[in-house]
């Protein structure tokens, strides 16, 4: 009954475990534990390139060979401005998180550089080819992460997360150079219509602009202005002017523990 229900539709066509260990050995060689040779990269970007074919030949069935080796040559000669990209993410997170120490540190541990970076190679294959190969990257720092970047979202450089559990940023959002986020904050869209695919639906984040823990910004007009901070738990579907803060009006109470001691607070 399952194999007569099976068509071309309802297979996974690829081993996602080939391409999680092509994007690994790629960050690898970009990040490597020392420093290494002329030859040595030169080897490792062969190899790694020779994977990338045999991927795209098993998702791209459209394209001929000779289309499938031009892609991955584009994508290989797009790498040192990416590579500069990536240095320049990292930076701005150092040079604007003070837990931060070191360069080491970030690209060792910060979640969120690494799903800026997964998502920046995912977006520049997006550019490249259409096919199921930069959702399957985007989703797999997703998983490592808990940040979900659409591979065809554009973002300026640098970009820079803290925290970062609980991001998403759609498909349509626009986020310009120098732009911080934190933990919760989403890009959504105002409604989820499959008639909206080919519309703008999540909101324009102009650059220097600061948003903070949970906010949450929809829609595909909403446009939120230069130098702008976004204060946390906020939730905006409207456009902000350049250098705006808007923050939650809600005035929490505070209380001396002392007088309040015999004060039952407990409440469903």
């Amino acid at each position: 009954m399952l194999q007569e229900s099976q068509s071309k539709n309802w297979v996974r066509a690829i081993d996602s475990s080939k391409i999680i260990n092509w994007i690994d050995d790629l960050f690898k060689i970009l990040f490597p534990e020392k420093a290494l040779e002329t030859f040595q990269i030169e080897l490792l970007l062969d190899q790694s390139k020779a994977t990338f074919i045999s991927i795209l030949s098993e998702i791209v069935k459209d394209k001929t060979a000779n289309q499938i080796l031009d892609n991955a040559e584009a994508f290989y000669a797009a790498l040192p401005d990416l590579y500069a990209s990536m240095q320049k993410d990292a930076q701005a997170i150092l040079d604007t998180d003070p837990a931060a120490d070191c360069i080491e540190e970030i690209i060792n541990s910060y979640p969120g550089f690494f799903a800026i970076e997964v998502y920046r190679i995912a977006n520049v294959i997006a550019s490249l080819t259409a096919c199921l190969l930069p959702r399957i990257l985007t989703e797999y720092a997703h998983s490592k992460t808990g940040i979900d970047i659409h591979p065809s979202a554009t973002i300026g450089v640098p970009f820079m997360i803290d925290h970062g559990t609980g991001i998403v940023i759609g498909e349509t959002t626009n986020i310009g150079k120098y732009v911080s986020i934190y933990q919760g904050v989403t890009l959504g869209a105002l409604q989820v219509e499959k008639s909206m695919q080919e519309k703008k639906r999540h909101p324009t984040v102009e650059d220097h602009v600061i948003i903070y823990a949970n906010a949450t910004i929809l829609g595909g007009s909403t446009i939120i202005g230069n130098h702008s901070i976004v204060g946390g738990n906020t939730f905006i579907t409207k456009s902000m002017n350049p250098y705006s803060f808007v923050m939650q009006s809600n005035k929490n109470t505070v209380l001396n523990q002392q007088e309040i001691k015999d004060i039952n607070f407990f409440s469903i």
